[in-house]
This record gives C-alpha cells, structure tokens and sequence, in this order.
C-alpha cells in the first residue's frame, strides 16, 4: 500500500482562520464557531446535539402518535401513556404536591436506624434514595455470572469535589439555599434548618468518597466479598432491612462487590440514632428532588435554576415535549427503538457498517502485530482478545420486555415510580441467572457508542450512524475519519488503561508480561503529561486533567490512528492507492465531528468531572501525535500543529 501526493505540502486556511499546520481544528471549523449559536435550552452546540436534536424530534413524534392511539400494541400504548402523563401539564398542576405526601409521611415515620434503611430500600427502588449504588453487572473475576454491585452515593452535587474545592464555592454556596427552596415548596417545616442538615451531611459523605482518577483503577474497585465481609466493614448497617425495602432475597448479598470499601466503613459511623433527625432531612430532600421534574411549575423552574442555570449555564429550560421525551426515553427506551429503527435505520446500513467494523479490527490486528515495544507473549494474547470481540451495531436482536409495567396517564410521579421498579426489578432479578450477552445498555436512538469491557462487546446505535458521522453516499475518507475513527475508538477502549486489564472473556486479569505493562504505562504516562498543561480556549487559566481523561484520550488517539490504516486497507482491496488528498479528507471529517461550543459553566463542570477531553484537543492533540498528519499537511518546526517526532505518542 502506497500513499500518493497528489495536492500541494501546504494547505490555505479560510480567509481568517489558522492553517490546519497552527490549528486544525479551527481550521476546519472556524466558519461554524463564529457562526454557531447554543440554542436557550442547551449548555452545548455541536454535531453531536445537532444528531441528538434530530433524535429526539424522530422520537416525539414517535411518542406523539401513540398518545394519539396510533399504535395497537402494548409496548405503543406504554410510549403513548407515559408521554401523555408527562406533557397534560394541567393535571400535573392541578394534582400540587399530593403526590408527594405519601413517601414524605414515610420519611417522618422512621423511627429507628433499621427503619431508615428499610425506607431507604423502597426509595432507591422508586428511584429516589441513593446512599449507597446498587447496580448488577457481571462478575469482573467470572463473566459467565452476574453480581451485585455496591458503591458510593448520596450526594446533591455532581461529584465530591464540589464540597472542597474552591474552584467550586459559588456553586456550593448556592446549594444550601436551593435545598431550602425546594423544601419550602413541598411545605416542610424549618426548612433553612432541614437544608443546613442536608449539606452537613453530604459534606461528610463527600468526604468518604473517591475521587474520579481513583475510581479509573479497576483493580482497587473490585472487592468481592461475602456477606460475613460485608458486615465486618460496618457492622452497624441494617443490610437485611434494606434489601427488605428493595423486595430483594436476603440472599442477594450473599456475594457482592463493593467498589469503595472505605465508603462503607465511613457509613458505619454516619448512619447512627442520634444522627436519625438529619438523615430523615437528608431523605426528605431525595424525594423532593428526585420527583421534582413531575411536580408543577415552581419545582421544575427552582430546580432549574440550579442545576440548568447555576451549574450549566442553560438560559431557558427545555420545552415540556422535550422533557417527556426524555422521560420515555429513560422509562421505556426499547420499545421506541423498536419503532425507531422500522423508520430511521435502512437494512443495509447495518452491513455497510459491520464492513467498517470488520476494517478496523483487521488494522488493529495489523498494527498490534507489529508493534515494538509489546513482546510476542503479550501480542498473542492482544489478538486473541481482538478476535473475540463482540460488534452490535443498529440494534438488539432481542428487544428487552416490559411486560407488568402498568403506567396511568392519570399518575405522572407514580407512572415514574413504577418505572423505576419496574427496572431495579428486573436488574436484581439477573443475579443466579445466566448472564445475557444480548442485552444493550443503550438505545437505539441514542446518539453515542460504548465499549462494555466485561462482555468484550463494541455497541454502535442506529442514531449515531447518520452524517456527518456515517453517509453511505460518502467516499471512504470522510466516513473512516468520522465513524471510522468512533469504531476504533470504541475498540481502542478494550486496550486502554482500564480496558487492558481485561482478557477476551471479559475477565479481570493480569493477561500481559511485567515488561510490557511497564512499556505501557511509560507511554500512557507520556499522554498524561501531554495533555495535563492543556489549557481550553473558553477556560483560561484551567487545565485539562490528563489523568483522568488518559482512556478517552487513548481511546481517540488509537480510534484515528486505526481508522486511517483502515481506510488504507480499505482502498488497497479496492485496487486503489490512499492519497495525500484522502488522509487530509480523512482528517478533515474527523474536525468536523468534534466542531463544538459549550457555556462557561459547562466547560467548567466538564473539566472536574468528564473523562472526556475537550473537543479542540479530542481533535488537535491526537492529530499532533500522528505522523499521518504531519505527512499530509507538510508541517514543521514553527508550526503551531508541529510535535517533534520523538515527543509523539503511538500506542496501539
């Protein structure tokens, strides 16, 4: 395979803009990012929202249409039942804050630890407790069966370092008084008291928490214990009462994980008697919250204020149709998609994508054969993991059943409820039995792509199959620099630095040779390095956190290194050579898929807590790592794109 020059080594910019060899991303988007506008009700503009607007309008009218009694079956009349509870915004209002009495009696009735935790158990069923996660997935040290998970939870902020750092104090300060509004609003009594209890406490549990970079070790996160191990962390915590309120067997946590063992040990000495007065505050405030969304307008618009306006910086709440979406979206996501993929995913998307698919892997199998610093040993075992990966592409091949959900256009926050345990239901209920290797964690309308490490699974979802990502009537380059480079991404996470330490199976275990997890490590650390004086453009002063995005970062910086030996195989089965012209088309969708703004307050949120990098470096940061790049546009020193070939980081 040869690549040929066929256009000039330097290529203009748009009047105004930097040349791709100072700045590709603005380059490419520099037209858009003056032009762009983020729409009142969104902290964020980009492809992406673009494809999940075009989604969501798909989906209402999909939604619209079975409120209208449009659809005969009972999955439609599911979709069309909970939509219109959601958007008869009079009997939302005309029904105040009666639906709330129920649970906040319950509140006011726990007597004892035991009873807090028996509440506790019904609440996180419903979806509104939260203290402790629970969640089933497989078991990282055996995938042929499911476990119970356990982790850390409890807080009203998005993670533990908005109590502590200062970078956060507004926000915090702003947390109190909010807690108090809501709570004046339901009608509590001494709500300022109740409210100063409340942020007492998860100030506390923020304490105990890990932050996110810990939590990146897979390792230290899996603690398989059984129940005798569980109770010796914090013999105190009423575990039988609140499997009792989850309607779960006492056998449930009979073995279980438990990722963030110091948080349960610090439980122990939180949920005692004589703290009973503050954690029936701290209850009372998660049924509030938790059910604001389905209560009248002034709970929506103060909750609103905070974590849309305070913390993303959106100006305008998003239309009620839009929320109801989403409520379907969360509740009964499947039986949509099956309606979804019938209108908006053709037949032969799926084989046009599959080919990609299987492009990828072979460039992938290529590149790791003949990798320097990776010994045979550990390359063997690198393939065989790569041959066993699981693609999915579109949608299930069995769609998930809600048969015993009942949902009453009449109940909107109990249609909510019964959603919600209708889902815990289902979840506890996998543990005994064989683990489902069909089963999806996303939607099919849903605008983004996962790698599930324990199932050595990629999944691709029909609604991000679309342009600019993926166009069948596109060449080569576009569709390889887009949707190619999220495919090896997605499988560039199964070799991350989390995805590594997983075997083919799906098994957590060491399957590398001593020597090359040190090679690794040195050149993930090199990556960490490089993007930890990142500064954004709309952040200054603030860096990127390379520990924390060090996957996503390998993940995008293999995805595009791949997805650009891929297109080369691709042409060459073709019978045609790849052209200097195809790597710079290749490069240029890839820019074009990251093209992106956000508010203030988002950029901010962003950096303390998404393991995603911004979009700017996503695009320039792993150009600049790729000798492709640089042989395409003819960069050199000077140029603000140039890296020295020595300080450049290949991976995979």
């Amino acid at each position: 395979m040869t690549t040929t020059d066929t256009g000039a080594p330097s290529t203009p910019a748009p009047a105004g803009h930097p040349r791709p060899q100072d700045d590709l991303f603005r380059a490419v988007n520099g037209d858009w990012l003056e032009s762009a506008r983020i729409a009142p009700d969104r902290s964020v503009a980009g492809v992406f929202v673009d494809l999940r607007d075009d989604a969501e309008a798909a989906v209402r009218a999909i939604c619209e249409r079975a409120a209208a009694g449009g659809g005969s079956g009972a999955e439609e009349r599911l979709v069309g039942d909970l939509y219109a509870s959601f958007v008869d915004e009079d009997a939302v209002e005309a029904a105040g804050t009666a639906p709330l009495a129920d649970a906040l009696a319950r509140v006011v009735a726990v007597e004892d630890v035991e009873g807090f935790w028996r509440l506790l158990g019904q609440l996180d069923r419903e979806g509104s407790g939260g203290l402790v996660g629970l969640s089933v997935d497989t078991d990282l040290g055996d995938p042929d069966r499911y476990l119970p998970y356990l982790g850390q939870g409890g807080l009203g902020l998005p993670d533990e370092a908005y109590y502590r750092e200062k970078q956060h104090a507004e926000v915090l300060a702003a947390y109190g008084p909010h807690v108090t509004a809501m709570l004046r609003l339901a009608g509590v009594e001494e709500p300022e008291r109740h409210a100063e209890e409340v942020l007492a406490l998860e100030t506390e549990l923020a304490g105990a928490h890990w932050d996110r970079v810990r939590r990146r070790d897979v390792q230290q996160m899996y603690n398989l214990v059984d129940r005798a191990g569980l109770e010796a962390l914090a013999p105190g915590l009423a575990w039988d009462a609140w499997l009792e309120g989850l309607g779960a067997p006492a056998s449930l946590l009979d073995e279980v994980v438990v990722a963030q063992p110091s948080f349960v040990e610090a439980l122990g000495g939180l949920v005692v008697a004589d703290r009973l007065p503050a954690w029936r505050a701290w209850l009372t405030w998660r049924v509030v919250h938790a059910a604001a969304p389905y209560l009248p307008a002034a709970f929506v618009e103060e909750s609103f204020a905070f974590y849309g306006r305070r913390l993303s910086g959106t100006e305008q709440m998003r239309e009620r149709w839009k929320r109801g979406v989403a409520l379907v979206e969360g509740g009964v996501g499947e039986a949509v998609g099956q309606v979804y993929v019938r209108e908006h995913f053709p037949p032969d998307a799926k084989a046009q994508v599959q080919l990609l698919v299987d492009r990828l892997v072979e460039a992938y199998a290529q590149e790791i054969s003949g990798l320097s610093w990776m010994t045979q040993e550990t390359r063997d075992r690198a393939l065989e993991k790569l041959r066993l990966f699981t693609p999915k592409v579109g949608y299930p091949d069995r769609w998930k059943s809600y048969d015993g959900l009942e949902v009453d256009r009449a109940d909107l926050l109990g249609n909510v409820r019964r959603v919600s345990a209708h889902e815990t239901d289902r979840e506890l209920a996998k543990v005994g039995r064989p683990v489902d290797r069909d089963e999806w964690f996303m939607t099919p309308q849903t605008v983004n792509a996962y790698f599930n490490p324990g199932m050595n699974e990629i999944v691709f979802p029909a609604a991000i199959l679309q342009p600019p990502f993926f166009d069948p009537a596109a060449g080569d380059p576009a569709n390889y620099g887009a949707i190619g480079a999220v495919i090896g991404h997605e499988i560039g996470h199964g070799f991350d630095d989390q995805g590594s330490r997983f075997d083919g199976r799906g098994q957590l275990r060491d399957w590398w040779t001593e020597e090359d997890r040190t090679a690794f490590d040195a050149l993930t650390q090199r990556l960490v390095a490089q993007y930890d004086v990142l500064e954004p453009e709309q952040t200054p002063g603030r860096t990127v956190s390379g520990a924390l995005t060090v996957g996503e970062n390998i993940g995008d910086l293999g995805g595009l290194g791949i997805a650009l030996v891929a297109l080369r195989l691709a042409q060459a089965a073709d019978g045609r050579d790849t052209t200097t012209d195809d790597v710079r088309a290749a490069l240029t969708s890839w820019a074009t898929a990251w093209r992106s703004v956000a508010r203030p307050e988002e950029r901010l949120r962003r950096l303390a807590t998404d393991p995603h990098s911004p979009e700017e470096f996503r695009c320039n940061q792993v150009a600049r790592n790729l000798d492709e790049f640089h042989t395409a546009f003819a960069t050199g020193p000077g140029d603000g794109m140039w890296m020295e070939p020595a300080d450049r980081v290949r991976i995979w």
